[in-house]
């Protein structure tokens, strides 16, 4: 009888034991699960290596750095904007100067997308910190130290905005085609003048913009041209 109940105690025991241990397992599954979850879900961020270099895995917290910029950059951006304004300003005039559906939609063309590129040109500014125009609020002929703004290469003088403004039909066709041609190639030295600048136009969105507009401007001067050449007769066909 003795050895029966220790035996019975033994086995009482080692069913405490074996549940105590089974409880402590299927508790700490839970936070096994939510370390897995987590490993799992946190972002890899990959830093590619040099040429003949392995790649290195950095920590998920490690945030992007704006690359180094220039201040030719920055000038080139504030100029351009400035420089774009002007042509949405002079395609805001076809609608009310003109009945040539060729020249409407050449200036709508123009109109939207340099507008979508001022807004790119804006947004990069502001990211990096940088005034957006070259001019001081409240003050649209001054620059920052009070001296007059001058005018970006191309750029139609007041002279000839007042003279685009006072003219209609096809006076109105030959001022502005010939007054955008001026601007388009002022904007193709502004690009020029970017890329031979050393140390500029290395960020990839400004090289990419800037070669993008060259591409667009160089095709939309001769298309300008050609509308030039064209005889009357042959626009009202």
């Amino acid at each position: 009888m003795p050895q029966r109940h220790a035996e019975r105690i033994c086995a009482a025991l080692c069913g405490v034991l074996l549940a105590a241990s089974a409880g402590a397992a299927f508790s700490s599954l839970p936070l096994r699960a939510a370390q897995q979850t987590d490993s799992a879900t946190a972002p890899v961020v990959v830093q590619p290596g040099a040429p003949g270099k392995p790649t290195k895995t950095l920590p998920s917290s490690t945030k992007g750095v704006l690359p180094a910029r220039s201040p030719a950059d920055v000038a080139f951006m504030q100029g351009m904007i400035m420089h774009h304004q002007q042509a949405v300003e002079m395609t805001a005039l076809i609608a009310s100067h003109t009945e040539n559906k060729d020249l409407q939609l050449l200036g709508a063309k123009i109109s939207s997308s340099q507008s979508d590129e001022i807004r790119f040109m804006q947004r990069w500014l502001a990211a990096r910190g940088e005034a957006i125009s070259m001019t001081m609020a409240g003050m649209s002929d001054m620059d920052a130290s009070g001296k007059p703004v001058a005018l970006m290469p191309g750029m139609l003088t007041p002279e000839q905005m007042t003279a685009l403004r006072n003219a209609k039909g096809a006076e109105f066709d030959h001022l502005f085609l010939t007054g955008m041609i001026q601007h388009h190639n002022g904007a193709l030295i502004m690009v020029k003048d970017l890329f031979n600048t050393a140390g500029a136009g290395q960020d990839a969105d400004i090289f990419n913009f800037a070669t993008d507009a060259d591409n667009t401007q160089r095709a939309e001067i001769k298309i300008m041209q050609a509308m030039l050449e064209k005889k009357p007769s042959e626009e009202k066909r």
